[in-house]
Order: C-alpha cells, then structure tokens, then sequence
C-alpha cells in the first residue's frame, strides 16, 4: 500500500504536469483508452481501425437517380427529387441547386453542360457573362428565355445541376449519374427541338464529342431533334466563331418555321 500524498507533493506534480501541457482535466478518474482488443504481449502493435463503410457503386447511384426521377410527375417533383438527392459529391460543394430557367412550354429547351460561379450563387443556369450572350444569340432571332408565348420562349437546363469545384469540365460519371434526371427533365417539358450547348452536353446527349464537327449538323437526343452548338462560353474566348454560332441559330429557326 502506498503512503499518503501530502499536499506540497501533490501540488508540485500538478504544476509539473502544467508545464508539460496538461492543462484540462478531462474526468475523475482515468480512463484506459486502448484496453478493448489489446494484445497482452507489452509493446504489441494496436489493431488496425476497421475500414470506413464503402461508397455507393457508380451503378447503384445511376440506378438510385433513375429511380428518383421516374417517380417524379412533374417538374416541381422532379426539382425536389433532384434536391434531395444525396449520392452526388457536387452538392456537398455548391451553394445552390440550378434546376432550369425559361418557359417549361416553350418549343426550344437548351442543355448546357454546368453551372458556373454565378449560377451556383443565383440558382439559375445562363446567368453569367456566357448567359447574356446567349440571350443576345438569341434574341437575334426572336427568342427569350422570358417570353410568354411558347413558339418564342426558351427553357434551359445543364447536364449537372450543382457547380464542379474551380469551374472544372464535368466527369463522365458526374454527367453518367445525372442523366436520368436530364431525361426525365426533357420528358416532362416536351420540347419540339433541342439545343446541345457545347461538348459535355453533346458527350452526355449524344455519345460523341467533338464540337467543330458535330455543329452544324442535326441529331437525334431522346427521341428529339437535336442542334450542337458552340457554348457562349467558348464564344467568349473564340470571337471568330460568332460566324458559325449565327448559322447554326438560323437552323434552328428554320426548324421551328417547319423549313
């Protein structure tokens, strides 16, 4: 049996305890954190922390969203069924959710690839220096996203509905993960024609990529007529490419105008 502690030793080995550190007292009596599972053997290596609990398959998150969207009636439904949708890492970092903007009865629905600094701060797709001069580009021919009347009325989307970190280009299994939102999306607004704004939306769309060579030229999205065209946001950087941008707009005017 040990002696008594008297209190001038007592107290000069708590003061040596605050010099090392130990400033807070954490319980009344100690707690001997690593006796579940030790080995007996002193000095024996502690038993390796189980693994964290494994992140879902990309399938099974593909087939989480096909789920959700189908289930979706309308389009209020499907924003929400979006929103709660949890198996994407791009919501964890976005501010907002940027579901659509526009006319949902207009003859036009454009489809972007993803929101930038200022539609994430917005909620909103197309708001940003690349979004004005969509609506310039198409205000040339008669077109607004604010337009009442359906035959010159626009509705645009993205690909991704949350922002990818510093701007960057969308993942394959980011653009793979939400497409069956994009489907259920263009489903229920049911437009005549489709606009594919730049690669991504073209790579998700279509399953090609390549711009300069599909712009230009008619495809089939969904079941739809579909137009590629260049992004306002490659317009910006590439002012010479305004030419080609106007062309492609006639054709989707001609389209509407059953030419």
């Amino acid at each position: 049996m040990q002696p008594e502690m008297d209190s001038r030793t007592a107290l000069a080995l708590l003061e040596w305890q605050i010099e090392l550190g130990a400033t807070e007292a954490i319980g009344d009596e100690p707690i001997d954190r690593f006796a579940a599972g030790v080995p007996e053997r002193a000095g024996a290596p502690r038993p390796p922390a189980p693994p964290p609990p494994a992140a879902p398959h990309a399938a099974d998150a593909v087939a989480l969203a096909r789920d959700a969207a189908a289930a979706a009636p309308d389009l209020p439904a499907l924003a929400a069924a979006l929103g709660a949708f949890d198996m994407c890492e791009l919501k964890r970092g976005a501010k907002n959710l940027v579901f659509a903007d526009g006319n949902p009865a207009a003859r036009v629905m454009i489809i972007g690839e993803a929101p930038g600094r200022d539609e994430d701060i917005q909620g909103k797709p197309f708001v940003g220096r690349a979004g004005q001069l969509l609506d310039l580009m198409f205000a040339a021919i008669g077109m607004s996203r604010a337009a009442q009347d359906p035959a010159h009325a626009l509705y645009i989307t993205n690909v991704l509905p949350w922002r990818p970190p510093q701007n960057r280009d969308p993942k394959p299994e980011e653009a793979a993960m939400m497409l069956p939102f994009v489907e259920r999306h263009v489903a229920l607004a049911d437009p005549e024609v489709l606009v594919l704004m730049g690669n991504h939306s073209c790579g998700a769309l279509l399953g090609r990529k390549g711009i300069t060579r599909l712009r230009g030229h008619w495809a089939e999205a969904l079941g739809r007529p579909a137009l590629p065209m260049f992004h306002p946001a490659y317009l910006l950087r590439n002012p010479h490419a305004k030419r080609e941008a106007w062309h492609d707009l006639l054709m989707v005017q001609a389209r509407l105008r059953g030419g």
